[in-house]
This record gives structure tokens, sequence and C-alpha cells, in this order.
């Protein structure tokens, strides 16, 4: 390498070097700086807060809503059981299969069902051939009377003998009656449109009068079932609109009441209330839900929850007015709401005004009288939605 060469790169090297010490330099200086500022505001007795712990206080849309929670349940949802007592010969539906009403879903062994119902029919035509003749002995006796062969009493027995058979016939055919049906029972069939949810016997299993056999569950007709203090089920009606959070599910549904119970549980004394969920592909019968039933709702002041303290029995917060914090009781309304990144809102109905600022999460740390140097809040921290 030629000497000119050298030197150019040795000249390059020494500028990144001093360009380096250069931007130490001023970064060190900027520490120095800020550590002098930070240590002259302590000296001063001012804190110096974030605009992350600042809300100003704005009007907000808030809701006054009750909470609810409970599992979904279906409204429309049987348990198959068998009316006869036999063999389960065959079960052509497992869990999550779609059944329509009527459908065939499984057979019992007829065999002794069969055998019942012939023998039963084999007694009928015996007691109808008994009844006929019967009949017309009587007939025979009755123009036999007319003609005075035979006496009144003859008679009187030929009536008694033919209803006696009559009756002996229509008991058997009624015999014939429940053997047929014990035998159209032996088929098993869905008794409502849905889904089946649970198999409790398999094929090849003898299951006795009201064993059950599946489960079917119509997931168009789900809701929830929530109790409600008798404070709170006075402030709802039929129709009342909900928000609902499902399990699962990051959106939330809509609701409504369809049903409020007359009478109270006897051991927690609340009442229970149905609330109406639309059909949903995700939605499942024993789902955990959790949500509110939607009261009233209105444009009101509201500060975060967590800027509200208790104390000595009262509610306050923390306002930052002309570099100093003060304590400031308050009284919170009943509607609540949330707002920028989720947030938890009160309403507050006394001790504030628009504009105001007030501390958040400041509790333990600001105390009363406290001076304080604060950023400009952010529109996320000013602004409630």
């Amino acid at each position: 390498m030629s000497k000119p060469i050298k030197w150019i790169a040795l000249a390059a090297g020494l500028l990144i070097l001093g360009g380096g010490i250069g931007r130490a330099i001023v970064h060190k200086k900027a520490q120095q700086n800020e550590l002098a500022q930070s240590t002259a505001s302590a000296q001063a007795g001012v804190m110096s807060l974030g605009s992350k712990d600042v809300h100003d206080v704005r009007t907000t849309l808030l809701t006054h809503a009750i909470p609810v929670s409970g599992s979904l349940t279906a409204q429309r949802a049987a348990i198959v059981k068998a009316k006869v007592a036999a063999e389960l010969l065959s079960l052509t539906v497992r869990e999550g299969d779609q059944v329509k009403a009527d459908q065939v879903i499984g057979k019992l062994d007829p065999q002794e069902f069969e055998t019942r119902l012939q023998q039963a029919r084999q007694q009928a035509a015996s007691a109808k051939a008994q009844w006929q003749i019967a009949q017309q002995n009587l007939e025979n006796n009755q123009a036999l009377v007319q003609q005075g062969f035979i006496s009144r009493t003859a008679l009187d027995n030929s009536l008694s003998n033919a209803a006696a058979t009559k009756a002996t016939y229509e008991a058997a055919q009624s015999a014939v009656d429940l053997a047929a049906k014990s035998l159209k029972d032996s088929v098993v069939r869905a008794p409502i449109a849905g889904q089946i949810s649970q198999r409790f016997a398999q094929a090849g299993e003898r299951v006795g009068v009201d064993g059950r056999i599946v489960e079917v569950v119509d997931l168009g007709s789900l809701e929830l079932q929530a109790p409600l203090t008798p404070q709170d089920v006075t402030q709802v009606r039929v129709g009342s609109l909900a928000t609902l959070h499902v399990e699962g599910l990051p959106d939330a549904l809509p609701a409504r009441i369809a049903r409020i119970n007359p009478s109270a549980t006897a051991d927690t004394r609340s009442v229970m209330v149905y609330l109406a969920l639309k059909p949903h592909p995700a939605l499942r019968q024993g789902l955990f839900v959790q949500g509110e039933i939607t009261l009233t709702q209105q444009e009101a002041l509201s500060v975060p929850q967590t800027a509200v303290t208790r104390e000595s029995g009262h509610e306050q917060v923390l306002r930052v007015r002309d570099g100093k914090v003060s304590k400031i009781d308050v009284k919170l309304g009943s509607h609540v709401g949330k707002g920028a990144n989720e947030v938890p809102m009160v309403e507050v109905t006394e001790g504030l005004q628009a504009g105001d600022r007030v501390l958040i999460n400041a509790s333990g740390t600001v105390h009363d009288g406290q001076a304080v140097s604060l950023g400009q809040a952010p529109a996320s921290s000013a602004a409630a939605h």
C-alpha cells in the first residue's frame, strides 16, 4: 500500500473515532443535565410525574348495568329413553351428529314384542268369535221370545252373555293395541331436531324401561340462566338488552331477557332471569358466560376507577391544579363504562368539573399539597370512549 493511501485511511479512522467521542460527550452532558434538573426538582420539593399518570376529566358515554354470569343451557333439549326393556340392537348416531325430529336413530330387539303382538291378536280373534256366537244366539232368542217358545229369563241370559263376550273381545283388542305400541316403541326416534351431545348406551347392551340412550340438544335455543337479587330484578323487564362475553370468543354477543321467573329460589332468594342469544356457530351448551344487563346509558363526567380512593367513608381523587395536588371528595354515580385501552371508568356526579386533571394510581406516592410537575396528557389518557 502506498503512503498517500495509508495517510487517507488513517485520517478517516481518526474522523470516525472523533465523531463517536463527540456523540458520547453529548449524551453524557444530556444525562448530567437531566440529573441536575431532577436534583433541582427534588431540592425544591417538586415531584415529577409522567403524562401517563394524568387524566383529563371529560364527558363520556357511560352505562348503568347489572352484572350477570352463568352457563349456557339449551332451551330445547331431550334425553331419549327406552320405552320398553330390551337389548339395544343398533344405534346409528354419535356425539356431534345432526338429527331431525322423528328420525330413526336406533332399534331395540323386537322379537319379544312381535311374539306378544301375535299372541294378543290370536286371543282377540278368539274373543271376537265368542262374541259373534253370543250375538247370534241373542238374535235367535229374541225371535223365539216373540213367538213364545222361550221365557223372558232365557232372553236375559242371552243378553248378559252377549255383553260379556263383547267386553272380553274389546279387552283383547286393547291388548293388541298395547302389544303393537310396544313393538313400535322398539324403534328409537329423535324427539326433536338438534345434535347428539351424549351417548349413554352401546349396541348389545340391555336397557331397562326409561333407560337413557342419547341426549339431543338444539343449539339454536341456547340461553343464559342468571340469578338476580330481589333489588336488581325490579330494575329489569322482559326485552331488556344485555351484552355477554362468552368464554373463548373475542367479541361480545348481544342478548335480551326472554323470561323472568315469577318465583325466588328457596335457598338464596334470588330470581332467575333467562337471556336469549341468537344462534352462533361457536356457542355450545355449558360454556361459561359473563356480561351485563343494560339499564340506562347517558353522557356523564367520568374518571378511571384507579383514580378513586376511599378514606374515612368518602370517595376521593387527587386533583392537580396550579402545580399542586389536593384531595377532593367526590360523589360517584351508578353509571360505568370503559375508556381508552379498555380502562374501567366511573361516573362522578359531584366534586369535579370538565377540564379538571386527576392523578391515576398515585395513592400512597403523592400526598395532599404535594408540588408536582406534569407532562402533557396524551390523547389516549385524556379521552375516553
